[in-house]
């Protein structure tokens, strides 16, 4: 059964339909897993191990019974711990939330449960959300799988984590500055974030109201773009207490030929400079699209040095000086990382309800600039970040290697409201993920996801359960070749 643990979505569901393993089956497997790597990955934050198997003895009758509830049905799937499920804490790495469990599920959740989907837990998160590393004084550091020395990446770090160390087949996070996308590159997962709305962002926290509803939303992450896509189909649709959202409906893909869609390799100074290793797998990843059939030039965005400055006017000066009100006062129980973020981010003076109207026109006038930029070119191709995954304590906010110029290729996307989905390519020198990020144009998600999975196909992905798990030590380790696609080797509990 540990062939399961690196299965994709789509088998697991398949075999669980076919009679191949039962839903207890499955879930004894994942469980098995987490709670053999929470010491060392510290991917949690809350396990439901006992709700869990309940869950699926339940669904094991109703495969026996051929009732099977959806297309989820049986699936091990993780939450990240900012989103509200009945009865388990959301503390979202914070003292100052400790103990708070709410009564009622998401929106998002109650549709996953009604999918069939069997959730395991809630995953860990930086205080507040406010990094780009897992870390927290309530439960400590995520590692990365790959190397335990290396962050997972944040805010969604430790739902990355659980995804790729093969604790989870796949499940939901947050990003409001790259918090799906980052972890995903770091971690060597897959991860999408929608166009604001698509998803209900209801019951997270915190809350998207008002003007940052554009900025923070959640999406799927999962193992393949494949499995990003079935997830989003369950996950999608209106609810009343996200007030970007609209009944938009699924837009099916036309089976148009690749050479119809144009992509843009995108370039722009006030996006920064990636590594080499950085630039080679985005260079790597146009050659794949461009043998695929599709047309794939350079491509320039005027207006990105505005666009991630007001990112940061928004995300950092006025999120900052909200949040500072509260963690002023309990300064001692506050993170030292969330600390930092409140330093920096409140260096100016809070801003004036002139400015502030200001901004949001110039957002939105900006937004628009771009979208006619892209009126020929559908989808973008870049990096997510500019170096793989970093060392604990070596991102911060702080410095020219620090989170604001590290993470700028993925910022714009908030502040413009685009669609952005994150796909591993390639593995730097050292043994780490390097992932590519898909740009799309709003409520364009599809075809996002469509383009997204002939990358895929063309990068090659292993067979099914021919990956080993994590040794979970320290430093690097080497893989194992699987065409192109790399696995960590070894693993303690085996």
């Amino acid at each position: 059964m540990d062939s399961l643990l690196h299965a994709s979505i789509v088998e697991i569901a398949a075999g669980i339909r076919a009679g191949k393993f039962s839903p207890s089956e499955v879930i004894e497997t994942y469980l098995r897993r987490a709670q053999s790597t929470q010491r060392t990955i510290n991917a949690f934050s809350h396990l439901d191990a006992e709700g869990a198997m309940r869950r699926a003895r339940a669904a094991d009758s109703a495969v026996l019974s051929n009732e099977i509830l959806g297309p989820l049905h049986g699936v091990p799937l993780t939450i990240k711990s900012c989103i509200d499920v009945a009865g388990w804490p959301c503390e979202v790495g914070s003292l100052l939330r400790k103990g708070y469990i709410p009564q009622e599920d998401a929106p998002l959740v109650a549709r996953l449960k009604a999918a069939g989907a069997i959730l395991l837990g809630n995953t860990n998160t930086p205080e507040y959300l406010m990094a780009y590393e897992t870390d927290n004084l309530l439960y400590g550091k995520t590692s990365n799988p790959w190397d335990l020395s290396r962050s997972a990446g944040g805010s969604s770090g430790g739902e990355a984590a659980a995804i790729a160390a093969g604790c989870s087949a796949g499940g939901v996070g947050s990003d409001g500055g790259g918090s799906i996308r980052v972890p995903a590159h770091f971690c060597g997962i897959c991860g999408l974030k929608p166009t604001p709305g698509r998803i209900p962002a209801t019951g997270h926290f915190p809350s998207g109201a008002g003007a940052f509803s554009w900025l923070g939303l959640v999406g799927p992450m999962a193992r393949t773009v494949g499995d990003l896509r079935i997830l989003f189909s369950v996950l999608f649709g209106p609810d009343p207490g996200d007030a970007l959202s609209a009944p938009v409906p699924w837009h099916p893909v036309p089976e148009n030929s690749p050479q119809d869609t144009y992509i843009g390799v995108l370039e722009g100074d006030a996006l920064g400079h990636a590594t080499p290793e950085i630039v080679e797998s985005v260079q790597r990843a146009a050659k794949m699209l461009e043998a695929f059939g599709f047309k794939v030039e350079p491509f320039r965005l005027q207006g990105l040095d505005r666009a991630i400055e007001l990112w940061w006017f928004f995300f950092g000066t006025v999120i900052g000086h909200l949040f500072q009100k509260s963690a002023s006062r309990q300064k001692e129980q506050t993170s030292p990382v969330l600390r930092e973020f409140l330093e920096i981010a409140t260096v100016d003076p809070a801003p004036s309800f002139d400015q502030f109207l200001g901004a949001c026109a110039e957002r939105d006038n900006l937004r628009a600039q771009i979208l006619r930029q892209m009126k020929d070119a559908p989808i973008l191709l870049s990096p997510v970040s500019s170096t793989p995954a970093f060392r604990h304590g070596e991102g911060t906010w702080k410095g020219d290697a620090g989170y604001r110029e590290t993470m700028r290729f993925s910022q714009w996307l908030n502040l413009t409201g685009f669609p952005g989905v994150a796909l591993p390519i390639s593995f730097s020198k050292d043994g780490l993920p390097i992932g590519v990020q898909l740009i799309g144009r709003p409520h364009e998600d599809e075809l996002l996801l469509a383009v997204a999975e002939q990358l895929e196909e063309s990068r090659g992905t292993a067979p099914s359960g021919a990956r080993r798990l994590p040794r979970l030590g320290t430093g690097t380790r080497t893989g194992v070749i699987l065409g192109d696609i790399v696995g960590p080797t070894g693993d303690e509990s085996d």
